[in-house]
């Protein structure tokens, strides 16, 4: 008598077994070996902070590992290109930005390795947060508007340094300029950190930049607040709840500067391990956990209902950001 296990290695057998609908087939166990999340800057700032922090909270949820892998450069693009050009599997993602997913595009219109479209995969957004416009504390300005004041009596004096062109901080600037009719000089430096020293040394007058590279001059007295970038005011930092935001500062101009933080997937990558990966990171962004890690940078969680409600906000952001740019002119190829 042929045994049960003969028959089943029989070619016939193995194609009945393929033509079985997938519910009666043995379930995939995904994952079943370490991920890894590139972070695509140098270690250190606020998007490398939080992917850290995901890859602590996700692997009790996942079952695996997450790594860490920091591919800096380009702007970004050089870790979005990694991802995108990875293996469709879901063991590969990355944690885009606001700019590398929506802005990069109409930065590096000829060099662009990737589009963020049609070549990633939305699984979720994290975090977002916002620009906080800071002066030296030795400028007379007490204000948004005498800042503002400032810059229209004297235009192109007023100078502002910012990480680099093409930055949220330096579309904001332009937004700011466009809205508000004035002149203020963008002084760009390679990377934060030098152009807040300048600010320090009084050798520039103000800045934008991501709240958590600032905060701590705030707290010390180092840096005066006058605005947030968004649309309203930041309740969620104590520090920062009496400070204005751009639809009480600029009314009608529309700015609402929101530098959000998401994970992507290679484009192909299977729609089950999608959204396995959906329902683990919006855990960790649901959680209380998670909410007392981001606040005190000055991000707030975030979440998408599914990768497709995603997909369709990345698509309008798009929009959003391709207008920032064309109002700044900047260029980065």
């Amino acid at each position: 008598m042929t045994s049960r296990r003969a028959l089943l290695a029989t070619p016939f057998a193995a194609g009945l077994v393929a033509a079985l609908p997938a519910p009666l087939r043995a379930q995939e166990t995904f994952p079943d070996h370490p991920l890894r999340l590139v972070v695509p800057f140098t270690p250190g700032g606020a998007v490398d902070l939080t992917g850290r922090l995901l890859a602590e909270m996700l692997p009790p949820i996942l079952g695996q590992s997450l790594i860490v892998e920091n591919r800096g450069g380009a702007g970004g693009n050089l870790g979005g290109d990694n991802v995108a050009k990875a293996p469709k599997d879901g063991y590969s993602l990355l944690l885009g930005t606001a700019t590398i997913l929506a802005a990069n595009k109409f930065l590096f219109r000829k060099s662009m390795p990737f589009d963020p479209i049609t070549d990633l995969a939305p699984v979720c957004r994290v975090a977002t947060g916002t620009v906080l416009l800071v002066v030296n504390p030795n400028r007379p300005w007490k204000s948004f508007a005498e800042l503002i004041a400032a810059a229209k009596e004297k235009p192109g004096r007023v100078t502002m340094g910012s990480s680099g062109t093409g930055a949220v901080s330096h579309l904001s600037l332009a937004a700011v300029n466009k809205a508000a009719g004035v002149e203020i000089t963008h002084v760009p430096y390679r990377g934060g950190a030098p152009a807040i020293q300048d600010l320090l040394a009084g050798n520039i007058d103000m800045m934008f930049d991501v709240i958590p590279a600032l905060m701590p001059h705030v707290r010390e007295g180092r840096m005066r607040a006058l605005a947030v970038g968004s649309a309203e005011r930041v309740a969620y930092v104590p520090e920062l709840r009496d400070v204005p935001g751009m639809a009480e500062l600029l009314p009608g101009s529309g700015i609402d500067a929101q530098s959000w933080y998401a994970v992507m997937a290679p484009a192909g990558t299977p729609a089950d391990r999608i959204a396995t990966l959906h329902r683990a990171v919006r855990q960790v962004a649901q959680s209380d956990a998670f909410r007392a890690k981001m606040e005190p940078l000055g991000f707030a969680p975030v979440w998408d209902e599914s990768p497709a409600a995603f997909g369709n906000y990345l698509r309008a952001q798009e929009e959003v950001w391709k207008g920032l740019v064309e109002v700044s002119g900047a260029t980065l190829d």
